[in-house]
């Protein structure tokens, strides 16, 4: 029986195929174990709706048709054979279903497709390429608003899961936790509330294995150093000094990578205990993200060399960071987005030599 999802691509995997995913990294394949991470209901049911209506079909809808390449048995090996298979589906998706349709026509398809319930359509076109955060030159509104407004939770978690970006705007400024309101959707704008603080809910459970009451109007959850799982290292005000530094988006990258390593520990620890044979590998740091530079998957991976007690307090220094920006935006802007402070001049800003010293 499958003991993993992949969440972005809908399907259940096993323990063999779970170990190739997870060396992919996550901006390939978003993994979970199906008992032991955290779901979030909604989520979970669009994963199971769409392995359910086939959707591994659609990863290898070509699949007939290549002549170098053939779906391995149960009883091949790992490596290389599964693994170079995996890589072919899901990294190079040389399977998906090609379109002769026009990026454009793609966007706009996708815009449509997500106020109806026919996530699998929605699947389809985000891997042909069609851009979660495409904003519709004519109506104005980009696909998450679309689907929030119409209700289609199972939209919602979709296209979040292939990196719509629920800070976003429309064209007329609303955020995508008006039009779930405004059209009365309450567990849609529950659950988009929920996704706005995802990044430091996690972390706070990672520390405290504890989650801020959101629906009470809770989104952030400050952890006191006796209330972490693991003991964070004392406090270095070198380092909260150069967080204070950091430009947003440097601090949002950081944090972004930060979240990243917790997934991977976490998920690393399930894994061990999971039973799986030693002959498939661990992921021991994060995999490299071509989209990144080279410094920056640098200093990722130098995250996996922090100590326990040094990585609880990295994340602890963040978690603290990013309530005290969010704190100096309040009264400014609404509360339904996490907001971060503007850092006076570029002159300010913390270099990337910095930033890697701060991992």
């Amino acid at each position: 029986d499958p003991g993993w999802a992949v969440v972005n691509r809908g399907v259940l995997i096993c323990d063999e195929c779970c170990s190739v995913h997870r060396s992919l990294g996550r901006h390939i394949s978003q993994v979970k174990s199906l008992k032991k991470s955290y779901w979030s209901p909604s989520q979970n049911a669009m994963v199971f709706a769409l392995n359910n209506g086939g959707a591994n079909n659609l990863w290898e809808h070509m699949l007939a048709e290549s002549k170098t390449k053939k779906k391995p048995t149960p009883k091949d090996p790992v490596h290389p054979t599964k693994a170079d298979f995996i890589k072919a589906k899901h990294q190079q998706l040389q399977f998906v279903p090609r379109s002769s349709d026009s990026l454009e026509d793609l966007n706009q398809q996708l815009h449509s497709s997500v106020r109806t319930t026919n996530i699998e359509t929605s699947l389809r076109l985000l891997a042909q390429g069609a851009d979660p955060n495409y904003l519709h030159p004519e109506k104005s509104t980009r696909a998450l608003h679309v689907a929030a407004k119409a209700g289609q939770l199972a939209q919602v978690e979709l296209l979040m899961a292939h990196g719509a970006d629920p800070t976003l705007p429309d064209a007329n400024g609303s955020s995508v936790v008006q039009c779930a309101r405004l059209g009365g959707h309450r567990e849609v704008e529950f659950r988009v509330t929920e996704a706005l603080y995802e990044v430091t809910d996690r972390l706070t459970y990672f520390l405290c294995r504890r989650r801020p009451d959101h629906f009470a109007g809770q989104h952030f959850l400050m952890p006191e150093s006796s209330d972490c799982i693991i003991t964070p290292q004392p406090p270095s005000n070198q380092a909260t000094a150069k967080l204070r530094q950091l430009s947003n988006e440097q601090f949002e990258d950081l944090a972004m990578d930060v979240y990243d390593e917790v997934d991977r520990r976490e998920t690393e620890s399930i894994w061990q205990l999971s039973g799986a044979s030693l002959e498939h590998s661990p992921v021991l740091f994060l995999p490299v993200n071509p989209e990144f530079s080279s410094m920056r998957n640098q200093g990722r991976q130098k995250l996996a060399t922090c100590t326990n007690g040094e990585f609880a307090a990295l994340v602890f220094d963040i978690l603290y960071e990013a309530k005290r920006r969010q704190t100096l935006t309040d009264g400014k802007e609404s509360d339904d987005e996490p907001l971060y402070d503007i850092v006076a001049s570029d002159e300010d800003y913390a270099t990337t030599e910095q930033i890697a010293t701060l991992v």
